[in-house]
């Protein structure tokens, strides 16, 4: 199952990276990887509790799942980073502007301003 969801995966790749995808297209084909990822981590979790795999897996096979899960955290965090801020960067300048969807941004954001933030939200509606 796995290997067909990588090679679909890597045909869908091609098809973004060779189209001019709109916005929502983008958002969809995210979330699709989220929730892969999640479920793909939980199966990967539940698997490496099974007293089977904690007894016979050799060192070398766990310090690659660790190794490789490291740096998977270590990305994730780093585009977790680059994309809040980029983006608490962009609703300061769209505020100064006052480009800001008023259904949606309840008041103006300012520069060195702490947004309030949810736990992952950028800022309560």
């Amino acid at each position: 199952m796995q290997k067909n969801l990588l090679a679909t995966l890597k045909e869908l790749e091609k098809k973004y990276q060779n189209s001019s995808s709109d916005r929502l297209d983008l958002i969809l084909a995210t979330r699709v990887a989220f929730q892969h990822i999640l479920r793909t981590i939980k199966a990967f979790d539940q698997w490496l509790q099974d007293p089977q795999i904690i007894k016979h897996m050799p060192k070398e096979m766990l310090e690659d799942v660790m190794k490789t899960t490291w740096e998977l955290l270590e990305n994730l965090l780093e585009l977790d980073i680059r994309h809040t801020s980029e983006f608490k960067d962009l609703v300061v300048k769209l505020s100064k502007e006052g480009k800001l969807d008023p259904l949606i941004w309840s008041r103006p954001v300012e520069e060195g301003q702490q947004p309030q933030q949810t736990r992952r939200g950028f800022m309560p509606m």
